[in-house]
């Protein structure tokens, strides 16, 4: 089970503006600003901040820095983002959530171009969402050979489609119950493309065939040949641990319609 997050936070008052502007992360046990610095006391010690070089450490404990943003240009329509740009000095790691799916971007994978760093959308490994557009039914098959964990050979009796490749993964519906099983990735086509050949090293237990009568159908993998996030919004989550100065001026993304 995944542990809580913390929920504990400073909440500071300003006297010139009658209200309470700042939330802090850290938890001392007295603040207070003067002289145009943040002074804090914790655990008997006396801290002034933002004067040392190395950033983010409060209390001998380093910190990441985090941003959370919202895109949610015409609210009513359904869209796909397919992009992230950030406008800064350095790359970060990009955590996405819409309505219908969620993504991230590791800083590795962001591209440093004219200044600005760019990474299309990736959804989580190991994520399925079936009906998302990354999903392709093939329907019944004529005949298969063959059991997990080893080449599983399963024949149609019409040509599967152009977009279905090597390295897909192969899904069945059993046809009683609506069970869904995972068989593996695609190995082989035949010239033909009536006949696939699947390495079924993700179907259990040991020694399953396909049950006659399934429907077949396969998947994207959900990072190398994402769709991008579908949704109304998208919430992202920035995150850089870096201990110098970064500046993050602007966050874009490339945002199309979704046509189902």
């Amino acid at each position: 089970m995944a542990a809580a997050p913390n929920l504990n936070y400073t909440l500071t008052f300003s006297e010139s503006v009658k209200g309470w502007p700042s939330f802090y992360s850290y938890m001392p046990d007295f603040i207070l600003g003067m002289n145009q610095y943040l002074y804090t006391f914790k655990g008997g010690s006396l801290y002034r901040h933002n004067t040392n070089e190395i950033r983010n450490r409060y209390y001998g404990v380093d910190y990441n820095s985090t941003i959370t943003g919202v895109f949610n240009q015409e609210p009513t329509t359904v869209k796909v983002f397919k992009t992230i740009e950030l406008e800064s000095d350095d790359s970060w790691d990009c955590s996405l959530a819409t309505d219908l799916g969620s993504g991230f971007m590791d800083e590795t994978y962001f591209e440093q171009k004219e200044g600005a760093w760019f990474a299309f959308v990736r959804r989580i490994g190991g994520s399925q969402d079936f009906a998302q557009r990354s999903t392709q039914g093939i329907g019944g098959f004529a005949s298969s050979t063959g059991a997990s964990p080893g080449l599983i050979q399963i024949e149609f009796n019409i040509s599967i489609s152009n977009i279905i490749n090597y390295g897909d993964s192969v899904f069945y519906r059993e046809p009683l119950g609506g069970i869904i099983k995972k068989i593996g990735p695609i190995t082989g086509i035949s010239t033909d493309r009536k006949k696939i050949e699947v390495d079924a090293v993700d179907l259990q237990p040991v020694g399953q065939t396909v049950p006659l009568g399934s429907y077949i159908f396969t998947t994207k993998d959900s990072v190398a040949e994402s769709y991008g996030a579908t949704g109304y919004f998208m919430e992202f989550k920035l995150t850089n641990n870096s201990k110098t100065a970064v500046e993050l001026f602007t966050v874009d993304s490339d945002v199309f319609k979704s046509f189902p």
